[in-house]
Order: C-alpha cells, then structure tokens, then sequence
C-alpha cells in the first residue's frame, strides 16, 4: 500500500516539534543555570551570515504548519517578520504550529495532492504540486532550520545528543 501524503509529512512534523519544544526547555534552564540571559541562546548563531536559534526556531513552525496553510491558500511566501525573541514566545509558536496539524486530516492532505501553488518572494516564483512542494521544499527546509537550532545549542555547550533531536519515535511496543 503506498504511503499518504499525510504520512509522510504530519507524523514527522509532529516528532521534530516535539523535539524542538524540548530543546527550547533545555536552552532556557542551561540560561537559568548558567545565570545568562535568554538573548545568549535566542540571539546565537552558528556563523554571522546565519540567522540566530529564535529565527530557526520559528521557522521550524513555518514550515511545518504555514506550509500547510500555503497549500490550502495556493501560496507561501517565507516570514520575513522578527521572531519572537524570549522562550515564552518561541514556545507559543511551536505549540501554535503542533496544534494547527493536528486539526490536519488524512483526507485533506489526500485533496492536495496535484493541486497547483507557488512560493513567491516578491517578483520571484516558483509553481509546485502542492505534494512536491510539501516534500521537496518545506520539509527540507523544516529539517534544516530544527538541524541548525539543535546544532547553535551544541555549539553553545549544552549537553544534547542526537536523542534529543529524534524525539518520540513511532516504535513498535511490545
């Protein structure tokens, strides 16, 4: 049986948000504990042409649940808007995103399929499947920036393994 298109983008999505939102509890008590302040990790980067952990964080979310929300519009256009800047704020966000796919349906997802849509930033377009586009462009995109805010805490010294990027795994219990 072929897998859906739901299955192959929402699960996912879901496990790596998870994954984020502890990172995010991690970052902010390595701040308590180590009596910075929150800017320390929000605002660090891993080289000064990136964007900062809020950034990558926040786009995490973007391209999970706005991806999804482009597809039903026929268009997604990156955020251009500034993160939020403290760990209330970033936490919001992820949660905002994990609840809007979770109202995501399998039948809905299946409804995309074929559907035509485009990125745009400013004059500057590309038309996709909305399939393709979920698969070839926002998640890659959703995998690079949780890769990237998993990889500035590293960077930064906190003590997180490869576990703590996987989250809750979909494991066979016996």
């Amino acid at each position: 049986m072929p897998i859906s298109l739901h299955a192959a983008t929402i699960p996912t999505a879901l496990q790596i948000l998870g994954s984020v939102a502890a990172l995010l509890d991690k970052a902010e008590a390595h701040c308590q504990q180590q009596g910075l302040s929150p800017d320390a990790l929000t605002g660090a980067r891993l080289a000064p042409d990136m964007q900062p952990f809020a950034y990558q964080i926040s786009s995490c979310a973007w391209h999970s649940a706005q991806a999804i929300a482009g597809v039903r519009a026929g268009v997604f256009a990156p955020d251009f808007s500034a993160p939020p800047a403290d760990f209330a704020g970033l936490r919001e966000c992820i949660s905002g995103a994990r609840e809007a796919l979770l109202t995501v349906t399998e039948a809905e997802m299946e409804r995309f399929i074929g559907k035509q849509m485009r990125f745009e930033v400013g004059d500057f377009r590309l038309d996709f499947r909305a399939e393709d586009f979920l698969l070839s462009f926002s998640q890659p995109n959703f995998h690079f920036h949780a890769t990237t805010a998993y990889d500035i805490l590293r960077a930064q010294g906190l003590s997180v393994g490869k576990l703590d990027f996987l989250g809750q795994m979909r494991v066979v219990v016996k």
